[in-house]
């Protein structure tokens, strides 16, 4: 989470069935961001309880339980996405690529390609108070069905993603947790950092309580997709001397069939 120094709050928003949308809300600045749409209900009904009006909305790709809510929600916000995916976006304002960098609500945002759950898929960091919005490529425990790109695009994008510094709070799209915690532990059984986050993730849901965000250190020990070419891993899965990509193709595989 932002650290209490930093003028940023982050607001995490159920939204539907298990998806999530974030708020980020700068106190010094008075802007407030919205990352991903799924429905406008529940979001305007933050913001109206809090005061806030958007300044901007971000979107990281083009499935609909991430942009239907935007139509009602931009009302003079300036609506930013992927260059690469704008054919298929709401309208946007700011088209955006891999290696830009934007100011949203006071704070430096780098923008990063992470395709593979979707070709155009990208995610937002904000380096300040450490906050990457990584939707559907990243997630708490697993990484996005593969609809659109390719075993070795996914993998890059993982690499990419776990560059970051360790304790980047990493905002996902969905409440997966529990059934992503099943499966990495049907092949990671002997992992003890995973067995921990296991109990804290049933505690929190049976608490009704989100596992999201996640802290992007607790995934690189336990979320099997960062892990491909962890020799330990690759033990687990009897693949010690496979190719990384060839790995994370087979744990993605198996994780579809679960």
């Amino acid at each position: 989470m932002p650290n209490d120094q930093s003028p940023v709050e982050l607001v995490t928003v159920p939204c539907l069935s298990d998806n999530y949308a974030f708020l980020v809300h700068n106190a010094a600045t008075g802007q407030t961001a919205l990352v991903d749409a799924p429905e406008a209900a529940p979001i305007a009904a933050v913001l109206k309880e809090r005061g806030w009006a958007l300044s901007d909305i971000l979107i990281t790709h083009h499935h609909d339980d991430h942009i239907d809510g935007v139509a009602a929600l931009r009302d003079g916000a300036r609506v930013i996405g992927a260059a690469a995916d704008a054919h298929r976006l709401p309208p946007l304002d700011l088209a955006v690529s891999e290696g830009d960098e934007i100011e949203v609500c006071g704070q430096r945002t780098e923008v990063l390609d992470v395709s593979g759950h979707t070709l155009g898929h990208i995610a937002f960091h904000m380096p300040d108070p450490a906050i990457a919005f990584t939707a559907d490529s990243l997630m708490a425990l697993g990484c996005g069905r593969l609809f659109e790109g390719t075993p070795e695009q996914m993998w890059q994008s993982m690499q990419k993603l776990r560059t970051l510094p360790p304790k980047t709070t990493i905002c996902s799209g969905h409440e997966y947790t529990e059934s992503n915690a099943r499966f990495a532990q049907s092949i990671d059984p002997e992992n003890a950092d995973l067995i921990l986050r296991i109990k804290d993730v049933n505690s929190a849901r049976a608490a009704g309580k989100p596992t999201v965000p996640s802290v992007l250190d607790d995934e690189m020990k336990t979320n099997p997709f960062l892990r491909a070419d962890d020799p330990l891993l690759k033990k687990a899965v009897g693949m010690v001397d496979s190719k990384d990509a060839v790995v994370f193709a087979e744990i993605r595989q198996r994780k579809d069939n679960f």
